[in-house]
């Protein structure tokens, strides 16, 4: 918020308003030349990682790849299969967190806003990850209340979130890693500095190309 006030911008951040050509009427940098834009950019990542208790995480997937599968028939089932991987992390980033604090920390989802009928089949989603017990699934016992919804004008945290998946699309999509090199100091690594499998995830993993 003080980045915005600091700068005159009224309104939320999007990944696709950096584009050079978009001209959306509700984008606070419309008519501003690349190189401002650029410069609130790098700063929104330098905040993210700014915060030493920040950590990232994305699951790219493969569409492709994920569609071969017999269980991933819609784009419902792409989005639901791309959230298990990411949510596994999010609970043992806070398994992690409370060995090293010495006591349970919890976590709570919130999700940015996409319609009724999808919030309500993401919410179910959600629910039978979090309470269905078997070999398959993870033990989400620092997660705590049910998926919350927030559009994302209202939410600084689900606009800064939009930020991080268009760094990580930007480098897996079209092989330009610049904003995700500036945004991987956030990102949840193992011991020995391996993001793979701990910040960023791929799916489906066997058949990831």
């Amino acid at each position: 918020m003080g980045m915005k006030i600091r700068r005159g911008l009224r309104g939320e951040l999007k990944w696709r308003y950096f584009a050079p050509s978009n001209t959306d009427p509700e984008n606070p940098l419309r008519g501003k030349q690349q190189a401002e834009k650029d410069e609130v950019r790098q700063e929104l990542y330098e905040i993210i990682c700014s915060v030493k208790s920040i950590k990232s995480i994305a699951c790219v997937a493969r569409i492709a790849a994920a569609y071969a599968m017999p269980s991933c028939g819609d784009r419902n089932d792409l989005y639901h299969f791309t959230y298990k991987p990411l949510s596994e992390r999010f609970q043992y980033y806070l398994q992690d967190l409370s060995r090293t604090v010495g006591r349970l920390e919890c976590g709570i989802v919130v999700a940015d806003h996409r319609g009724a009928k999808e919030d309500a089949r993401f919410r179910g989603a959600h629910e039978r990850l979090i309470n269905v017990r078997g070999i398959w699934t993870s033990q989400y016992e620092n997660m705590v209340e049910s998926l919350f919804f927030q559009p994302s004008n209202l939410s600084i945290g689900v606009q800064l979130a939009d930020m991080v998946a268009g760094a990580v699309w930007r480098k897996y999509e079209k092989g330009d890693d610049k904003w995700y090199q500036i945004l991987e100091p956030s990102v949840r690594k193992a011991p020995d500095g391996t993001v793979d499998g701990y910040g960023i995830i791929k799916f489906p993993k066997g058949t990831w190309r």
